[in-house]
């Protein structure tokens, strides 16, 4: 069990303000955390494969292949306003 020390610890690299009934059910609940990753380190995943997702994804991206660009009237026709064959934006302010 994460002790009152350890929780305002955590609590202040987090720059949190806890009060005691929050110190209290943090300590619980960070414990529990601890907990489960304890019981994850236990297993033997020698054999198991790192994965990116927890399903199998396929497919998830179009083939890339090349295609034309979109015609730069199309492109600038819903610009608010265009300057030099171009999209303009407002210089930053100094």
């Amino acid at each position: 069990m994460i002790d009152r020390e350890q929780v305002l610890h955590v609590a202040q690299l987090a720059r949190l303000e806890l009060s005691e009934d929050e110190l209290e059910r943090m300590a619980h609940e960070l414990s529990g955390v601890l907990d489960h990753i304890e019981r994850i380190g236990e297993l033997d995943l020698d054999e198991v494969a790192p994965t990116s997702h927890v399903v199998e994804v396929e497919n998830a991206l179009r083939e890339d292949k090349p295609r034309p660009p979109l015609p730069r009237e199309v492109a600038l026709a819903a610009a608010p306003l265009v300057l030099q064959d171009g999209f303009a934006v407002p210089s930053p302010q100094a």
